[in-house]
Parts: C-alpha cells; sequence; structure tokens
C-alpha cells in the first residue's frame, strides 16, 4: 500500500465521527484495549500529561507541547479533529508523522484491524501511542476526544490529568446538565494522579471534587492560583501577540502568548498550573522555556483555526469555536474591533441543535451560509432557513472557499470578514 491508498483505506473502511457523527461513535474502552493489546501495549511505554474539557483542551494541548519542546524534552502531541491532513494529529516535536509510518502501522496491523474492526478514532489512538513508544518521547501530550471516561486515550495512566472547562456540546453522548458532562469529563482522574481545574465553575466543582476525592487525587483549581488579565495585542517582530499580567501568590509577570483569543484567559491558569505540578514531580522547565513556549506555540506545534487572522483590509479572522460558550466568547471579541459592516461566512453540522447559537448572532451583520464537505455538516439551504427565524439574512453559497471569496469580494477595506460555526468550515478555508 502506497500513502494514498493507506489514507483511502482509514477513511472509508473505519467510521468516522469526523465525518459521519453518532454511527461512529464507541461507547466503551474495549476495541481500544484489544488494539493496545495486539501492539503490545505502547500505552504504558511513555509518559504523558491528559487533557480534557469542552474548549480550550486543543489550545492548552498544543501550548504544553511547546512549553516541553522548548525544554529540550521530546515531546509527542496527539489531538483531533485534524483540519488539513491526517498527520496533524500525531507529532513529535510539532513534526507530523511521516506517510511511511502511517503505511507501516497499516500494512503490519491491517489483518488484526480488519479482524477488530475499531472506529477511525480508536484506530488513530493505537496509532499515535504505537509511534510515541517507538519513538520515545520523553512525554506526550493527549488531548481527549469526546468526553472522558469513556474516550479512547483513557487507557493511559499519566503523570498529570487536566480538565480545561465545561460547556454544552455533544449532549447526546455526555448528559444534558454541566455536572453531568463534568462527571464524564472527570473519567480521566485516576487514582493518585494530580487534576488540574483550568477554569472554575459553580455547577461543576463539586463534581470534580467527589471524583477527586474517591480517587485519592490530588485536586488543584488553577483560577485559585493565578490571576489573569489580558491587556490587548501587540507586535512582537513580525508577529501579533496577545500580553497578559498574570499575578500568582509568589509575584505579577507580563507574558506574551502567541494565541490571540481573548478566551485564552481561561485555559492559562491551567496550563501555568500544570507546569508547576510538572515542576514539583522534577520536570526541568525553565522560565525561558515557559515563555518561548507561550510566545511561539503556532510555530512550534503547527496550531491553526484559533483567532487565526488571515488577512488585514478588510481584516478576515477565522475560529473553530463552534458551541454556546465558544461562540458567545467569539461575538465578545469581535466587538472589540472596529468596522464598518461584518460579514459573518458559517457553517454548522447537523447533529446538534443550533437554535441557542443562532439566537446569539448578530442580526445586523451580513451572513454567507456554507457548509463543509463532509456528510455531517448541515446543508447551507437549511441553515440559511433556520437562520431566517432569528432574523439572521444573507447568501447561501454552498462551498466555503466560494464564500470567502464573495465576502471578500463585497466587503469593503474597513468591514471584518469571520469564518467559522464549525472545525470543518475552518479545515477547508485555502489559506489556513
Amino acid at each position: 500500500m502506497n500513502y494514498q491508498e493507506t489514507l483511502d483505506y482509514l477513511f472509508n473502511s473505519l467510521p468516522m465521527f469526523q465525518r459521519v457523527g453518532a454511527s461512529a461513535y464507541k461507547s466503551d474502552l474495549d476495541n481500544t484495549l484489544k488494539l493496545c493489546s495486539h501492539l503490545d501495549n505502547p500505552e504504558l511505554k511513555f509518559k504523558s500529561i491528559h487533557i480534557a474539557g469542552t474548549n480550550g483542551k486543543g489550545s492548552t494541548s498544543h501550548t504544553l507541547a511547546a512549553i516541553f519542546q522548548s525544554a529540550g524534552y521530546k515531546t509527542g502531541l496527539y489531538t483531533s479533529p485534524h483540519l488539513k491532513s491526517f498527520t496533524e494529529r500525531i507529532r513529535i516535536d510539532g513534526e507530523e508523522i511521516t506517510e511511511d509510518s502511517v503505511v507501516r502501522f497499516v500494512v503490519e496491523n491491517k489483518d488484526f484491524l480488519d479482524e477488530l474492526k475499531p472506529s477511525f478514532f480508536e484506530m488513530t489512538v493505537g496509532m499515535a501511542f504505537w509511534y510515541f513508544a517507538q519513538q520515545k518521547v520523553d512525554i506526550a501530550i493527549i488531548e481527549v476526544g469526546m468526553g472522558g471516561r469513556l474516550d479512547s486515550t483513557n487507557v493511559i495512566i499519566p503523570e498529570l490529568s487536566l480538565i480545561t472547562n465545561i460547556g454544552y456540546d455533544h449532549m447526546q453522548y455526555l448528559g444534558e446538565t454541566l455536572p453531568e458532562i463534568a462527571a464524564e469529563k472527570a473519567g480521566i482522574i485516576k487514582p493518585e494522579i494530580p487534576v488540574v481545574i483550568s477554569q472554575t465553575q459553580v455547577e461543576t466543582t463539586s463534581v470534580f471534587q467527589q471524583i477527586a476525592t474517591e480517587m485519592n487525587a490530588p485536586i488543584v483549581f488553577a483560577e485559585e492560583n493565578f490571576e489573569i488579565t489580558q491587556l490587548g495585542e501587540k507586535r512582537n517582530g513580525e508577529k501579533l501577540v496577545a500580553e497578559f499580567l498574570v499575578k500568582s501568590k509568589q509575584k505579577a509577570l507580563n507574558l506574551d502568548f502567541g494565541l490571540l483569543g481573548n478566551y485564552q484567559r481561561f485555559n492559562l491558569p491551567g496550563i501555568l498550573e500544570a507546569i508547576n505540578q510538572m515542576r514539583n514531580q522534577g520536570w526541568i522547565i525553565s522560565e525561558e522555556a515557559l515563555m518561548k513556549g507561550l510566545s511561539e506555540v503556532a510555530t512550534l506545534t503547527g496550531l491553526k483555526g484559533r483567532w487565526q487572522i488571515l488577512g488585514e483590509n478588510p481584516i478576515i479572522i477565522a475560529d473553530t469555536g463552534h458551541n454556546e460558550p465558544g461562540i458567545r466568547e467569539i461575538l465578545a471579541q469581535l466587538e472589540t474591533y472596529n468596522f464598518e459592516k461584518l460579514w459573518m461566512v458559517i457553517g454548522m453540522v447537523q447533529d446538534k441543535d443550533i437554535s441557542k447559537i443562532l439566537a446569539m448572532l448578530p442580526k445586523e451583520a451580513n451572513y454567507i451560509f456554507c457548509q463543509a464537505d463532509i456528510p455531517r455538516a448541515l446543508a447551507a439551504n437549511l441553515l440559511a432557513e433556520k437562520a431566517a427565524e432569528f432574523g439572521l439574512k444573507g447568501e447561501t453559497i454552498p462551498k466555503v472557499n466560494e464564500a470567502l471569496t464573495f465576502a471578500r469580494k463585497n466587503a469593503g477595506t474597513d468591514d471584518l470578514i469571520f469564518v467559522g460555526g464549525s472545525t470543518f468550515v475552518v479545515a477547508e478555508i485555502d489559506e489556513l
């Protein structure tokens, strides 16, 4: 098999949640455990940090990887979904898994995969763990796919668990209330392994405390140790960075963060507390490595789609935020910009209730409704019909890049174009 044939096999033979949704979801760890056993249990052969949460887990994972890389550790990073290329999901020191390694994994294990019939995600987790063990990483940062308790990644015994926050997303799998969703994500808390909670929320605090107590796991609510204030954005060489004031019990300092979304203020306490916890365990991470990892995260790890500025005059911004709390933060940040007209290039998926999100969107914006090229996408004309019920009007141009081109042609130089609503819409932007 060559690489393209291997990809065809992976995408077409194994059910893929990213594309089809519910039919690809496996609600137990059986396949993952069988696959890991077949691979000689690679998940036990490297140290790790395990990260769950509704929003912020991708940014947090990439940032911790960037910091460990900057400290000189050989650092694995497993995240999902990918935006452009399958190999984005599995990286070591920012470098994507080689195509040859993907082919070798499938060729060597194809008979077993054909027999086991894992989901696409289960297979990818097995590949990541196999690759990290084979390459002898010092540490791997492992992002949960969805939930925690029954997520395929939840077979590792990490050095540290981290939960970013809890919001309404994937309720058909995780529960209808924030405490129910929190309990699923708290499934990554392991006996006697410390856990950091990035964002303290009234509805979920007692859930985390109870499960941590049952597991005899030390728990730290990071916002009790770090107070974060965003100071604005500034140029750092050719790059635009966000500037934050961080106050802890020991000191106050200004730091530059390479991710521009205002919502990163919720992620920073957890990132900083995780580094404290790992230092306490003997990992050597200098202040210089910490600052480098924070300011150069996108360059070091290849992270894309987080408040990414794609153009100026008019300013064009893409962001993968796609649930209520994510969209709320996006809208709040858009209000901090000065512009004549707002253009929203928006697409969504069909397996979520989008009413609450549509109710939040500004009625005065010009909308271009589009759809990602996946079966899960909500048809652009249906999105436009639904949006009209909430007073949102505009054009329907199904293809993402044609929709963005239309916005560019019609927007003035003082306007602002936002592209998002779904991770998969952002993934299709040509110049991402």
